[in-house]
């Protein structure tokens, strides 16, 4: 028994830190919805996986090496949910596919995109002509959002986590300084105290950070 003990610690002290792990950054790397969610998962499996069975590997050195993991993420997390620039580093941007009816093919091909695919995905949703999409964006996910034309009360994540959406800026021919004017209108002194921008019908509902 004396010689499973240690495996039997880091295991424990694993799961221990991925509990710990899935709490701090929340629920959504238990279903990965960006890059940072999916390399977290895989290299903490991986350090917890490699770790357990290597009796050269002490216990003391894997606690600290789940401290360090532990703090980079955390590091990067807050890099990411602050700065524009790191945040497309690390999860990329969503990709505009088919604008106004307009396929950018060029587009396709560079993200593995088939045109088989692309239209299995449109008639899932509907729809069987490009011409009747007026934007389709490919999500971080891998996802397609799709809008078509003619769609009045379209909901646009126009602030996402303190930071201005340039491509919806760009959709509704807007730009970063009307956008501050319009948040100041409704009672807020900047786009960093705003969780949530939505743009509905042409107007702005906002979700600030609880202070």
């Amino acid at each position: 028994m004396q010689i499973y003990s240690p495996i039997i610690i880091k295991f424990a002290l694993g799961m221990v830190v991925l509990i710990i792990q899935i709490n701090i950054m929340g629920k959504s790397n238990m279903a990965p919805s960006s890059s940072l969610d999916q390399v977290q998962n895989y290299v903490l499996g991986g350090i917890i996986g490699g770790v357990i069975y290597n009796e050269s590997i002490t216990v003391l050195q894997f606690v600290l090496v789940l401290i360090i993991w532990t703090l980079l993420v955390l590091i990067l997390k807050f890099a990411k949910e602050h700065n524009r620039y790191v945040k497309t580093i690390v999860d990329g941007r969503p990709l505009t596919l088919i604008q106004n009816g307009k396929l950018n093919v060029n587009e396709c091909l560079k993200n593995g995109i088939s045109a088989n695919e692309l239209m299995f995905r449109l008639r899932s949703n509907g729809i069987y002509e490009v011409k009747n999409v007026k934007r389709a964006v490919l999500e971080q996910n891998g996802q397609l959002t799709l809008i078509e034309f003619g769609d009045e009360n379209l909901r646009y994540p126009i602030i996402v986590d303190g930071l201005a959406n340039l491509d919806v800026l760009e959709l509704i021919k807007q730009d970063e300084e009307w956008l501050e004017s319009q948040i100041r209108a409704l009672g807020f002194n900047k786009i960093g105290e705003i969780y949530l921008g939505e743009y509905v019908s042409g107007q702005l509902n906002l979700y600030g950070y609880e202070k």
